[in-house]
């Protein structure tokens, strides 16, 4: 079912789990489901964080806009440890691997798919939040690289219900060809 696989979960973070004004009360729920997996699998398991900047200024374009609007999740005011995976993810590092990001995408610098090319990685499993915004960017990047993607849906999460259901409808039936939705479960039990 899914060939060479990794397993690239997404940005479970203490500064998403807890209580900040990023704070994604959904998180606890998929926990125990990207825990499974990861736990099974860390060998094959990249954690990736999002990773804020030391200031506003230090970003260009609309990246200093957003974090004009919001600086106190900057350097300059954030707890650094709060940029760590939530302890239960980071007691799998290693064999599990962490990619530091500053986008949405883990994809626009290129260093994540050379790493997954030099591994013949053939299908990107995604877990993770959010849903609606970076699952969702990685989910399409992989796409745009040629990797075949199954999102578990009972392993994503985001802040706002609405969205997270809009962006697993859109992703199960508009890249149906491409991507498909299914449980931890039953991914699995299909290795």
């Amino acid at each position: 079912m899914a060939g060479n696989w990794i397993h690239l979960c997404i940005d479970m973070q203490r500064i998403f789990a807890e209580d900040t004004p990023w704070h994604v009360s959904w998180m606890r729920q998929v926990s125990p489901s990207i825990e499974e997996l990861s736990g099974r699998h860390p060998e094959k398991t990249i954690f990736t964080r999002f990773v804020t900047p030391s200031r506003p200024e230090a970003m260009e374009g609309m990246w200093r806009v957003y974090y004009e609007k919001w600086r106190m999740m900057t350097g300059e005011h954030l707890d650094p440890g709060l940029i760590d995976l939530i302890p239960s993810l980071k007691a799998l590092v290693p064999p599990a691997r962490i990619f530091d990001k500053m986008t949405y995408s883990p994809w626009v610098s290129g260093a994540l798919h050379g790493v997954l090319l030099k591994e013949g990685i053939e299908t990107v499993v995604l877990t993770g939040g959010e849903t609606d915004v970076c699952v969702l960017s990685a989910a399409l990047g992989a796409i745009d690289l040629g990797y075949h993607v199954i999102v578990l849906r009972d392993a994503v999460c985001s802040g706002a219900d609405d969205t997270h259901d809009a962006s697993l409808e859109l992703l199960g039936d508009r890249f149906s060809v491409q991507l498909h939705l299914a449980t931890t479960e039953e991914f699995l039990q299909g290795l």
